[in-house]
């Protein structure tokens, strides 16, 4: 079937729904296609049903996500994280590495096992139309996000629709539900300048298009008064900001801090650039990066140690290139953190090129390296080349993770005060999630409602992907909390132990990422007038294993709990009182039956 072409204008309000005219020759979806098992139209008034929305991806393709959920959701629909329950599904897929297609595919596969209608967004469809995974399934392209409610109405109906071709960009004004209600990802532009051999996210985002600097500061106006605590800057390259419209980044991000508020309550958070975008502005862009608002963190990509292998690559900069651009952040930015990519056994690469990057890594000992083996994608120059032996590629990619992960980036920092900004809760749902202006992952024990502030916070112990913090001023108790010792603001857990991997192309982390906490640390929350918050107060006793040796379980704070209570509260002696009567019932049982059983014999 043929790309359906615009039914509603550009810039309509948000609130419009027109049905899609009968020239557009809709396919209603039927049994006879290869024997196929279809599932039938969902009954109901559109509006009414549930959408099960599942992203792969980068930040920018999250962001994508949350103006479907939130155009979904302005029309009556409930989105929902269950699959079983909804009655089509919603997959926003990416095409940056061969897991996150396998995975899409799989995905599709149970969704028409389930019988569920199935709609297909993403880069994927948009970079690859004729993939035989997305015959018979509807599709909406990466500019067509605010016609997402049309698209899964007509679905939902039975038709098959296909929407992938448009040249103006979705409003940054559409309804949004945002994943984490204090942060802001916002796509500045979209698609690239460059022709990397390896790269399928071009053909899917395209060539540069970008954001207007009048719309962008709106949108960062807009956010704040929505209580946003961080905004992300994301693009495929957002060091090419502008470059189509005559304008440049340090303008951009100069006129978006001037809005930000004084009292530092909003942080901002610059995207991954490419090095050759960045290098005639590195001083301007330093001096953002001081400022008290911004994080001084950036992710530029490296790929590669070797410059032969970035040439064949056609990443358009050298190795000194690169090191100019971290040389100069970290000498003229106080705490500059530096993120990289690195892309393992690409087509041609010698053992020599490689102990070039294993060098570079070694050099600069990166806090955060994004490790990928070379996937060959489909329609690139790369796929045609001829490829390293995939045992090699394996062998490297384990020798540089271990290079990576002997590095302690955090090493010192104990007893040092850092102000941090707090968004998320662990998976643990123990800690909180804050980051330093650096944006070091710094977590914390502390109530929820500290979600959406930041504190100053003594840090007592490091690990190799965080640091643990204590909360200097800890907020004053609300009711149910008053019981909580000061004590139950910190905690000793042990490093942990996670590989960060992201994307290979786009650069950006996958959404949004929490830390998974897989090691036991001494919780000591007692809530007086809550049974459940002294279970909560004992210590996990799992063993844990580090580096080949077992380490006892931690209990350090519960002994200090007991050192600064010094006497039994009131819950303490209900408990008491409840095993001393548990005592004497099972007493009183063994005196009545033991008679009992000595006369049946």
């Amino acid at each position: 079937m043929e790309d359906i072409e615009d039914v509603v204008a550009f810039g309509e309000p948000p609130g419009l729904r027109l049905p899609l005219p009968p020239s557009l020759a809709m396919k209603p979806r039927t049994r006879q296609r290869r024997n196929r098992a279809v599932p039938a139209p969902a009954p109901g008034i559109p509006g009414t049903q549930t959408i099960y929305l599942k992203t792969f991806g980068c930040s920018h393709n999250q962001s994508d996500s949350e103006y479907m959920a939130g155009q979904l959701s302005s029309f009556g629909y409930a989105v929902t994280d269950d699959p079983e329950g909804a009655d089509l599904w919603l997959i926003n897929t990416c095409t940056v590495k061969s897991p996150s297609q396998s995975a899409m595919d799989t995905l599709i596969s149970k969704c028409k096992s389930a019988r569920k209608a199935l709609v297909v967004a993403g880069c994927v469809p948009q970079g690859s139309r004729d993939l035989k995974e997305l015959e018979g399934v509807s599709v909406i392209g990466v500019q067509q996000i605010d016609r997402v409610v049309e698209v899964v109405e007509e679905t939902l109906k039975g038709h098959e629709v296909r929407l992938l071709s448009r040249k103006t960009l979705p409003s940054l004004d559409l309804p949004k539900v945002r994943k984490n209600r204090f942060i802001e990802i916002l796509p500045i532009n979209v698609g690239c300048l460059g022709a990397c051999t390896y790269c399928k996210t071009k053909h899917a985002r395209g060539h540069l298009g970008s954001y207007t600097v009048s719309s962008l500061v709106e949108r960062v106006k807009a956010v704040v008064s929505e209580g946003v605590k961080e905004i992300w800057l994301s693009s495929e390259d957002t060091g090419a900001y502008g470059r189509d419209i005559g304008v440049n980044l340090p303008t951009l991000l100069n006129a978006i801090v001037a809005e930000l508020p004084a009292d530092r309550s909003t942080m901002l958070r610059i995207g991954m650039t490419n090095p050759p975008f960045i290098l005639e502005h590195l001083i301007e862009i330093a001096e953002i990066f001081r400022h008290p608002c911004v994080y001084s963190f950036l992710h530029v990509p490296v790929q590669s140690g070797s410059d032969s292998v970035l040439s064949v690559m056609n990443r358009e900069y050298t190795v000194s290139d690169f090191r100019s651009v971290v040389d100069t952040l970290t000498q003229l930015v106080p705490g500059m953190q530096i993120a990289t990519d690195i892309i393992c056994g690409f087509p041609g690469e010698t053992d020599d090129d490689f102990a070039q990057t294993v060098d570079l890594v070694k050099e600069y000992s990166f806090p955060q390296v994004h490790i990928s083996q070379f996937y060959p994608r489909p329609g690139t120059p790369a796929a045609r080349m001829k490829k390293v032996p995939s045992t090699e590629v394996k062998k490297r990619s384990r020798e540089l993770t271990a290079v990576f992960e002997s590095f302690s980036p955090y090493q010192g920092m104990e007893g040092q005060i850092e102000r941090i900004w707090i968004t998320e809760i662990a998976t643990d749902g123990v800690h909180l999630v804050g980051h330093t202006k650096g944006y070091i992952q710094v977590l914390v024990i502390a109530p929820e409602r500290m979600l959406g502030t930041s504190a100053d916070v003594k840090i007592i112990s490091v690990g190799r992907w965080s640091v643990f913090g204590e909360i200097l001023e800890p907020p004053a108790p609300v009711p149910g909390e008053e019981g909580l010792p000061s004590s139950a603001f910190h905690c000793r857990p042990s490093p942990q132990e996670r590989r960060t991997h992201g994307c290979g192309c786009s650069g950006e982390p996958a959404a949004v990422d929490k830390l998974v906490l897989d090691e036991p640390s001494a919780i000591a929350h007692q809530a007086a007038s809550n049974l459940s918050g002294f279970f909560r107060s004992v210590p996990l006793l799992r063993k844990r294993k580090v580096g080949g040796r077992t380490d006892a379980p931690a209990t350090d704070s519960t002994e200090r709990l007991m050192k600064e209570k010094g006497e039994l509260g009131a819950l303490d002696w209900v408990l008491i009182g409840g095993a001393f009567f548990s005592f004497l019932t099972i007493v009183f049982v063994l005196i009545v039956l033991i008679p009992k059983i000595a006369s049946t014999r």
